[in-house]
């Protein structure tokens, strides 16, 4: 059963309540991640780029842009402390000078299995009051209502 003590929106989300629910939600699960991640010496989002280069190393920066969702400003800034940090390294691309490919240091490659350590974690602490069922449930609503997010903001220019 759902936990109902978590306190009324203010009376400006009372007709957003789905919505203030999912703002409370991200806020609290990004928080708990941060200081995860602060464990590790990371900031947030740089875990996203790390997974990314696991999986595939040697992307663009622009690759890595397209897969995390994040702003280039973001993304440039993020690369930039974890080079200085000797997580990856970013050098010009053979077949273009101008494009950078980003690796992963040795250092970069040791933090595989704590950051998956720590997903495995804040999984069980997220999931640990539901069933599997519910999982599935809600992970099938929340990526229905990304989508419907993200499809509104593509079709509304930005202000």
């Amino acid at each position: 059963m759902p936990d109902t003590t978590s306190p009324e929106p203010p009376d400006a989300a009372r007709d957003g309540r789905l919505s203030y629910a999912v703002f409370q939600l991200a806020r609290t699960h990004r928080g708990h991640a941060a200081a995860m991640l602060r464990a590790l010496n990371l900031h947030p989002g740089q875990e996203l780029l790390l997974m990314q280069l696991f999986d595939h190393d040697g992307q663009t920066q622009t690759e890595l842009l397209e897969r995390v969702g994040l702003d280039h400003s973001t993304v440039s800034k993020s690369l930039r402390r974890m080079q200085e940090a000797g997580l990856l390294t970013r050098e010009p691309a053979a077949h273009d000078r101008r494009v950078m490919v980003v690796h992963l240091t040795d250092a970069g490659r040791a933090l595989r299995e704590p950051i998956a350590d720590m997903w495995r974690t804040l999984e069980q602490i997220s999931v640990r009051d539901l069933t599997p069922e519910q999982v599935e449930t809600f992970t099938a609503w929340a990526h229905t209502i990304e989508k419907s997010v993200r499809d509104h903001s593509r079709q509304t220019p930005a202000e």
